[in-house]
């Protein structure tokens, strides 16, 4: 039951084999990764009158032994029985379905097997209660299932009335709001998660990405939906094959379900896959952000520490960040030196912060692009990045550059520069400090120096994301308050999680700075109209930035740089979700506090409901000057 990778993890549903071995063999012999069936068998009564003779002697499935433990591990998904209804008015119906379910899991759990599916109702609090508690909370072994909800993208009920609320302008259900009920019930927990159906009739493409956002371990694409081509073959509308190719994006495994309309139940398969071949794009992002999707990190201090050899390397690897660079030098270098000084002017380019020197060798490539005669410094703190320095110095450089090892707030430099390089920029623009160092660094610029990057902005954006929110909650250290993993921003790649609404830009720093007194201090109040029924869990960072001109670096959605995978996105989390309404004004409140030793930011919710603020004093997060 993998899933990810370089092809699509399909499944083959079955609704009543009558011999289980042959099923499993038709759907391995057809490709298919894993099959779900029944864990009761539909002719097996099952007796919970309270006659224990009765309960011992009646077998209500097949025995474990038909297979070996690995095929039911790894090869099985277990399905819930239909009939069962926890929430049903009819207490003895609903007592009886209760102890159906008990014994079904129960013999998941014994026959190991990797998830089970169960149908998901309008009304199911009582249902989330009691999954919840088995998952949870089991006397001995902690479930070793996961339990994917089975529901379909529109319910039943607004399909056959859509032309009537067409017409009389009236809401049916949602069943994201079945699932928001359910798993608001459960306390979002992660071990409950999605197998979402898709219906003839598709929503729009708001409530689509609203499903992104969801933890959906599994796409249901019924054998209905296909249709037949030229020769033959089942196909999809181009409709259907969009919105499978965004979830395929998730890693979301497929099941087949349905009677078999054409030649070969492989040939779903096989359009899956293609599918799937289709999408994959191989794009430098996608390649490198293979296995750090919704992985929290914690953004770089490289004021307090020193970055390790393997980081210095992961970031050089980037085809757009040093190119970028390299023609904003270039012109810069052209517009500080005429052709008519070109043989008699030099001028001093200094590089802070420069690692092992991939801006050192954009800013020489720059100056031999432009025909001009450049002196460069290279002014790094790490010691063991020095050591690169100097070799490149000793063996390409020679004379050209000068390797200055110090703190860049602290040096003295000898002389001041026309152009000042730096790559101090986090994934929320300010959040690594760049302000600080740069402020500290423009006493050695000549008055009419420019500065490499000249401004950037930092945006924010509320987010919807259950898998990040877990992922934050799983966080918790033990000797720390509840609340701490909540207080802190991650660098995150995203991928399960849903945009609200368009990000917006925040704060702004400019260089060089030339406010007396220099108060990098901010603080700011936005405002989002949110786009669909929801809940909020966080807020997305991005920064846009202007290297020179009209040469930009961008990781904002909407203007990102193709190809650019130096920076992940940063996530703000809220401790407790708020849910939210189709056109709710959601206001967010934003500082960025300075002291003498520290930076940290505060944030917190006041519309449509206010909440605490995370973070107040740095108590839980900051970064060291």
């Amino acid at each position: 039951m993998a899933a990810g990778g370089k092809r699509v993890s399909c499944g083959l549903d079955f609704v009543s084999p009558s011999d289980i071995t042959n099923a499993l063999q038709i759907a391995t012999e057809a490709k298919y990764d894993f099959a779900a069936m029944p864990i009761a068998h539909p002719r097996h009564k099952r007796d919970f009158s309270g006659n224990s003779q009765a309960r011992r002697l009646t077998a209500f499935t097949r025995a474990d032994l038909i297979l070996n433990s690995s095929d039911w591990s790894t090869l099985i998904v277990g399905k819930i029985s239909p009939h069962i209804d926890l929430d049903h008015e009819d207490k003895v119906l609903r007592q009886e379905s209760e102890n159906m379910l008990e014994q079904e899991l129960s013999f998941a759990g014994h026959l190991g097997l990797p998830a089970v599916l169960a149908p998901l109702r309008k009304n199911n609090t009582n249902f989330a209660r009691v999954l919840h508690n088995k998952v949870l909370v089991s006397p001995s072994n902690q479930a070793r299932y996961h339990v994917w909800l089975h529901l379909p993208m529109i319910s039943p009920q607004t399909e056959s009335s859509q032309f009537e609320r067409e017409v009389k302008g009236e809401d049916t259900d949602d069943t994201w709001h079945w699932w928001n009920n359910f798993r608001s019930t459960a306390n979002f927990e992660k071990k409950l998660s999605l197998a979402l159906e898709l219906t003839a009739d598709l929503p729009d493409s708001v409530d689509i990405d609203r499903w992104l956002g969801e933890p959906i371990k599994c796409l249901v694409v019924p054998t209905h939906l296909f249709m037949t081509n030229k020769k033959g073959f089942p196909v999809l509308p181009k409709s259907h094959q969009v919105a499978i190719r965004q979830f395929l994006r998730q890693k979301t495994q497929i099941l087949i379900t349905g009677t078999q309309r054409h030649q070969h139940y492989k040939h779903y398969q096989q359009y899956m896959e293609h599918l799937w071949q289709v999408g994959y794009e191989a794009d430098p992002v996608m390649q490198f952000a293979q296995g750090y999707e919704d992985f929290l990190q914690f953004p770089l201090q490289p004021l307090m520490d020193n970055l390790e050899s393997q980081t210095y390397e992961v970031f050089e690897k980037d085809p757009v960040k040093y190119t970028e660079y390299q023609r904003a030098m270039y012109l810069a270098i052209l517009d500080k030196v005429s052709l008519e000084e070109k043989d008699t002017k030099t001028i001093t380019l200094m590089v802070v912060g420069a690692g092992r020197g991939p801006l050192v060798r954009a800013a020489l490539a720059a100056a031999e692009k432009a025909d001009r005669k450049i002196r460069v410094y290279a002014v790094e703190k790490n010691p063991n990045a020095i050591v690169t320095l100097q070799c490149l110095a000793d063996e390409e450089w020679g004379d050209q550059v000068t390797i200055v090892s110090c703190d860049m707030r602290d040096w003295d430099a000898p002389e001041k520069a026309d152009i000042l390089v730096s790559e101090l920029l986090g994934s929320f623009g300010d959040n690594e400090l760049s302000p600080e160092c740069l402020d500290g660094a423009q006493k050695f610029l000549k008055d009419d120096g420019i500065s490499i990057p000249s401004s950037y902005t930092s945006f924010l954006g509320p987010i919807q994301s259950s898998k990040l929110y877990n992922e934050v909650r799983s966080c918790r250290e033990r000797d720390k308050p509840y609340y701490t993993s909540f207080e802190m921003s991650y660098v995150v790649h995203f991928r399960n999680r849903t945009e609200l609404a368009e990000p917006q830009a925040l704060f702004t720093f400019t260089h060089p700075n030339r406010e007396k007194p220099i108060d990098n201090r901010r603080y700011e109040v936005r405002n989002f109209t949110i786009k669909c029924d929801s809940v909020l869990h966080g807020f997305a960072g991005y920064f846009e930035t202007v290297l020179y001109k009209d040469v930009m670096l961008s990781i904002n959605p909407a203007t990102h740089s193709p190809g650019m995978f130096s920076w992940f996105p940063v996530l703000f989390p809220i401790q407790n979700p708020i849910n939210l309404k189709k056109g709710d004004n959601l206001e967010i409140h934003f500082w960025r506090c300075v002291n003498r030793t520290h930076v940290w930011y505060e944030w917190c919710v006041t519309k449509p409901l206010a909440c605490a603020i995370h973070n107040p004093l740095g108590r839980s997060h900051n970064i060291g000057l």
